[in-house]
């Protein structure tokens, strides 16, 4: 289904995400940006904006309810990360494209499902952009690595 004419916008004063397909809305969903704001700065946890990639895509076939530890998905019965930000269901790895984003990837910059399924729709992350489960494994199928994504205020 991937070709060069899907992207991904994400509007962070409208907390949105819509899935384009040349050029026209084929999906939209709310998501939380960071509760931070705006920026680049390593350590920030602050939500970058500008042109982006999807550098990866992990999580394929795992459970939607699946916790990832510095992406690698915990079993059944192992301990919980020490943050209330979990990374859940997907992750789909972004990479900064602007010189003023290149760091996006090192900064471990995501989309990617969560557990604050309540605080969607508002500012409340630490710097990625959240989206509720069943949305994050349904964009997931939609789009392939490389997909280009715009993340602007």
């Amino acid at each position: 289904m991937q070709t060069s004419r899907t992207n991904i916008h994400i509007s962070i004063r409208d907390q949105r995400l819509t899935l384009k397909e040349g050029g026209l809305p084929i999906g939209s969903y709310p998501v939380s940006t960071s509760r931070f704001g705006v920026g680049t700065e390593e350590g920030s946890m602050k939500t970058p904006t500008g042109r982006f990639r999807v550098a990866k895509k992990i999580g394929e076939g795992l459970p939607s309810d699946t916790v990832f530890q510095s992406r690698a998905p915990l079993q059944p019965g192992d301990p919980l990360p020490p943050t209330e930000d979990l990374v859940m269901s997907r992750i789909l790895w972004l990479d900064g494209l602007d010189e003023h984003n290149a760091n996006t990837r090192d900064r471990f910059i995501y989309i990617h499902g969560t557990k604050h399924e309540d605080k969607i729709g508002i500012p409340d992350s630490h710097g990625c952009v959240r989206m509720r489960n069943t949305d994050v494994v349904e964009l997931f199928a939609l789009v392939d690595e490389g997909v280009p994504v715009i993340i602007e205020e």
